[in-house]
């Protein structure tokens, strides 16, 4: 018997974001569940399940994407912990973030910057 999208995305957003996502889903329950639904049937169960793509792959593409949108810091910490969560390291996601000043520019990168040293501190990191 093959698991619904829900139950395939809450075990792939539970792997890679933990009590983040989970907090995340929680947050939305008195005001919008069905976004909470959405991103663990769409995103979670649908796109991260996908195979020609690592977790490592996803969470960079990830945390790039965020970077570059700007004023997502909430969400960046989320994916900074999944990015460790599924064995990148915080030198890889640092140089992930420098190859974006290029695109992107100094002050988006900063942020996010700020943002890792953040979650990094919070996991004794560094």
């Amino acid at each position: 018997m093959s698991n619904t999208r829900f139950e395939l995305g809450a075990e792939k957003l539970k792997e890679i974001d933990g009590i983040g996502g989970e907090n995340v889903i929680q947050s939305l329950q008195d005001i919008a569940p069905d976004v909470g639904k959405y991103i663990i049937e769409f995103a979670f169960g649908d796109v991260y399940t996908r195979p020609e793509l690592s977790m490592q792959e996803r969470e960079m593409i990830t945390i790039t994407s965020l970077l570059t949108t700007g004023g997502c810091e909430p969400q960046l910490e989320v994916h900074i912990n999944g990015s460790l969560n599924v064995g990148l390291s915080p030198e890889k996601i640092i140089e992930t973030f420098i190859q974006c000043i290029p695109y992107t520019g100094f002050p988006k990168v900063l942020n996010a910057i700020y943002t890792a040293k953040k979650i990094f501190a919070e996991r004794h990191i560094y």
